[in-house]
């Protein structure tokens, strides 16, 4: 049996909110405080989902959709390897929020004050609170990111077969 493109975007969707979720769930039972890149790669996971939502009801436009998610994967696995990056080597990196805000700062900011459940940033991108099977969070969502990259890859390079 063949997934077709609205199948396969609406696989893309409930993943990407799901893990938005699981992470939403896994901050507040370990009391988690949410960094500017906690909260980026937040925004990231709504952004992919929503550009897979839009696959799922114009699946005529699969190639520019699924260019779309590959894109907004591929920036949260550089958010998310910028922040491990970080937890890893506090010593090097310049902590998120001192000195002049960035443009995603102030994004990231903005969003805090019109959601803050969802985007408030409380927290520091050094900071690894978090470890299971010897990955932080940033690490775990930088492997999903990946895995959602290589499907929306898949689903943009793959030959779609005429229906008869």
């Amino acid at each position: 049996m063949r997934l077709s493109s609205r199948s396969a975007f609406a696989l893309l969707a409930t993943a990407s909110l799901g893990l938005l979720a699981s992470g939403l769930v896994i901050g507040e039972m370990a009391r988690l405080q949410p960094c500017h890149l906690c909260n980026l790669q937040r925004l990231i996971y709504l952004v992919l989902a929503f550009f897979a939502l839009c696959g799922v009801l114009l699946p005529g436009w699969r190639k520019l959709w699924s260019l779309l998610v590959a894109l907004a994967a591929g920036g949260g696995v550089v958010a998310a390897a910028q922040q491990s990056w970080m937890q890893y080597a506090p010593q090097l990196a310049t902590e998120c929020g001192f000195g002049d805000p960035t443009l995603t700062e102030q994004l990231i900011n903005w969003l805090g004050v019109k959601w803050p459940a969802m985007f408030m940033v409380t927290g520091f991108c050094t900071n690894k609170e978090w470890v299971f099977l010897g990955l932080s969070l940033a690490n775990w969502s930088g492997i999903c990111f990946l895995v959602l990259l290589v499907a929306a890859l898949w689903l943009l390079l793959r030959r779609e077969t005429p229906r008869y």
